[in-house]
């Protein structure tokens, strides 16, 4: 007994002094165990102030954790590992972003172990090899259907060779003059981000994306583009016109070298598009609804911001709310609020340009990042998502359930200091929405 009551004393004492969380809770996520480190970890998250269900204490950061748990169909095992769980964004120059790391184990049928632990600084230290790793690859993977040519300062094809024909079906007189957009789908990318990867080339060494691309015919296939400056990168800065129609009104000059030139290079990839689609997925999609999770949300967000430092221009945030999510949940149960979920990240998916972000960063709370464009023609999408959901209805186990959203809509403006100040923005338009009645869009707070 004693040996017992040792051994005993031993795990509880490991237990508080691990140097990272430990919380052992229920199937349904309430906390029977927790060490001061996981307590510290998730105080902040919780809504309430307090720490009695795993689940909604990470509500706001981690909103598809229970549907990952649910779906989960063996008796013991890894149900996530080192999950990374986007706190705040930061603000740049002030202070870092905030990331967790989740593993959560199912230990038997009753019990499941999570360990938590702070990853900001390592995260740093991983995108500052993240460039470097993509462009290893990029010349060490063997390279057997790709397409070069050559860019002029504003993105425009000024050269030919013969491997885009081969790749893409492209003539030479379908590209030469054209933006390097031609390649891409219609509403992949805007006039603004054709400049501004070469503007990540500039400052990067290098810029790379993988998307779908499309061939003469209309036909797409799964590619990578990279772009790499050639030549005069060095040469005094110094404002011209664009070329590219309407743009010049769009943003100011960008800065650019006047004989500045690059190297487009596009590879087909669409033989690894699944292992590469698997791998995306996992780490940033939402579990439940598949669309980007909180995460790539303010990934692609920080991206976003220092473009527009960089190059001001139109960006708008849209934040979206389920209306009377929680009646859902209590009437028809949690399966039946993960349905309507999942249908409003179908019709968001649906309504918005590929080149938006769309992402569900809380429980029932959606985002929408749109770049090049202003807070009119994010008023008239959003309303138009509005409707879309109002005509929508999801049946479950024999009930109809109608729903409807809020919004609240912001625009990035010079003294808004970064991702986190424009979401609170939004947030408080999201506010007055659900409290003027809900089923409307906030885009101004009355004075």
């Amino acid at each position: 007994m004693s040996e017992l009551l040792e051994e005993y004393e031993a795990l509880t004492q490991f237990l508080y002094m691990a140097p990272v969380g430990l919380a052992q809770t229920a199937m349904d996520g309430q906390i029977a165990l927790i060490n001061p480190v996981s307590a510290q970890l998730l105080m902040p998250l919780s809504r309430d102030g307090s720490l009695s269900n795993l689940f909604e204490a990470l509500q706001d950061v981690a909103p598809d954790l229970r549907a990952r748990v649910n779906g989960f169909g063996m008796s013991h095992g890894m149900v996530c590992e080192a999950m990374r769980l986007q706190v705040a964004a930061g603000v740049r120059g002030k202070s870092d972003p905030r990331v967790l790391s989740l593993t959560l184990l199912k230990l038997d049928e009753t019990r499941l172990m999570a360990v938590l632990s702070d990853v900001s600084q390592q995260i740093k230290r991983e995108r500052l090899l993240e460039h470097n790793e993509a462009w290893l690859s990029a010349i060490m993977t063997g390279i057997t259907n790709y397409a070069i040519v050559s860019l002029d300062a504003d993105g425009l094809v000024d050269d030919w060779n013969e491997s885009i024909a081969r790749v893409t079906g492209f003539t030479r007189e379908a590209v030469l003059g054209q933006a390097y957009s031609i390649f891409y789908p219609q509403n992949a990318t805007t006039q603004e981000r054709v400049l501004d990867r070469l503007r990540d080339a500039d400052g990067q060494g290098w810029s790379i994306d993988d998307g779908w691309r499309v061939r003469a015919d209309g036909s797409q296939f799964w590619g990578t583009a990279m772009i790499v400056p050639l030549r005069n990168r060095d040469a005094p800065e110094d404002a011209r016109p664009d070329k590219l129609a309407g743009l010049a009104e769009a943003t100011p000059p960008t800065g650019a070298p006047r004989d500045a030139s690059y190297c487009l290079v596009i590879r087909d990839i669409t033989d690894k598009r699944e292992a590469s689609e698997k791998l995306r997925q996992a780490s940033s999609c939402d579990h439940l609804t598949g669309i980007a999770n909180r995460r790539a949300f303010f990934d692609a967000a920080e991206l976003e911001l220092d473009r527009w430092r960089r190059s001001p221009r139109p960006m708008s945030l849209i934040l979206f709310d389920v209306d009377h999510f929680k009646r859902v949940n209590d009437t028809y149960g949690h399966p039946a609020g993960d349905a309507v979920l999942r249908r409003l990240a179908e019709i968001l998916t649906n309504t918005f340009r590929q080149v938006d972000v769309v992402a569900r960063i809380g429980g029932e709370e959606f985002a929408v990042l749109l770049p090049s464009t202003d807070l009119t023609g994010a008023r008239i999408v959003a309303d138009r998502l509005r409707q879309a959901v109002e005509l929508s209805s999801v049946t479950t186990d024999g009930s109809c359930i109608h729903l409807t959203v809020s919004g609240g809509v912001a625009t990035m403006e010079p003294g808004v200091p970064g991702i986190d100040a424009l979401l609170k923005r939004a947030d408080q338009r999201l506010y007055a929405a659900k409290t003027a009645g809900r089923n409307r869009i906030v885009w101004e707070l009355p004075d």
